[in-house]
């Protein structure tokens, strides 16, 4: 594949992003990239729109970014995100679950925001949800942008550390997949998985290297080595681990527009990363523009 420009963690307005998916891989072909995956939080909806959009040149890789959670590192259960790469989007198991964590990150937002207006901020649950697109998965970002629009915060980044991070007065748990499943379930769809962001401290509890070991024996297919929130000691760390256990490497920027201050391709995946996964995929082909 050469030299190649290839950005594997990217959202759009179909989740917690702000481009909308034919803006986005309008955006990466911009940027110089060459090879973008869509990984909306928990749904494939936005799939068609980017492949119908896409520029010349530019190659789409169909996923979505998984929310699931892993018990092995204490009774909490810490919070795992997948990437799924390449799965087939209409396996009864993953539409039935898809569906419901959709359901989940509906109820769960509401309840946040109806706690936050109890309170006496100023934030109106219904005027949230009712700009949310249809069967959106959404998150917490789209309540942090009402917090922005509202002025309690100057940015996204500032609502998270103030009010809706883990541990924050207004925050609540999901009832995510075990991340086990969803191996399981992207497997038998023909997928691939990828385990996004697994060190990142900065964003609350991650799991033990064991735990890593744990999933590479269940059948994980690669780990997020260079993102933004792995400083490079936590990179060398992680590329290290993936000789070992047999588990190709990635490298994504997490766009997710204005929400975040990191642009597209950021980061990057090694083309033979790439060509892996495609090879240990037979659920859904790439597209080329």
């Amino acid at each position: 594949m050469g030299a190649m420009r290839i950005d594997l963690h990217t959202h759009s307005t179909v989740s917690d992003g702000t481009d909308s998916p034919a803006e986005l891989v309008q955006v990466a072909a911009q940027a110089g990239l060459d090879v973008i995956a869509l990984t909306d939080h928990d749904t494939t909806a936005g799939w068609d729109a980017a492949t119908a959009a896409l520029p010349a040149g530019l190659t789409l890789v169909p996923g979505a970014e998984l929310s699931c959670v892993s018990h092995r590192d204490g009774p909490r259960g810490i919070s795992v995100h997948l990437l799924a790469y390449l799965f087939d989007p209409g396996a009864p198991a993953i539409v039935t679950e898809q569906r419901r964590l959709r359901l989940e990150r509906r109820t769960r937002l509401r309840a946040m925001a109806e706690r936050m207006a109890a309170d006496g901020l100023p934030v109106d649950a219904d005027e949230i949800m009712g700009q949310l697109p249809a069967d959106s998965p959404p998150g917490r970002p789209h309540l942090a942008q009402a917090l922005v629009r509202a002025g309690l915060v100057s940015t996204v980044d500032e609502a998270f550390a103030e009010y809706l991070g883990s541990g924050r007065g207004y925050y609540l748990p999901r009832q995510d997949t075990p991340v086990e499943d969803a191996i399981d379930m992207i497997a038998a769809a023909g997928g691939v998985t990828v385990f996004a962001h697994p060190f990142a401290r900065s964003r609350g509890r991650i799991v033990s290297v064991e735990t890593l070991v744990h999933l590479a024996e269940h059948g994980l297919t690669g780990v997020e080595v260079d993102h933004p929130n792995h400083d490079e000691e936590t990179r060398v760390q992680l590329r290290g681990l993936a000789r070992e256990l047999n588990l190709v490497p990635t490298g994504s920027s997490d766009y997710h527009g204005t929400n975040k201050t990191i642009p597209i391709g950021a980061e990057a995946t090694p083309p033979e990363s790439l060509e892996a996964l495609v090879e240990k995929a037979s659920g859904a082909r790439i597209a080329v523009g």
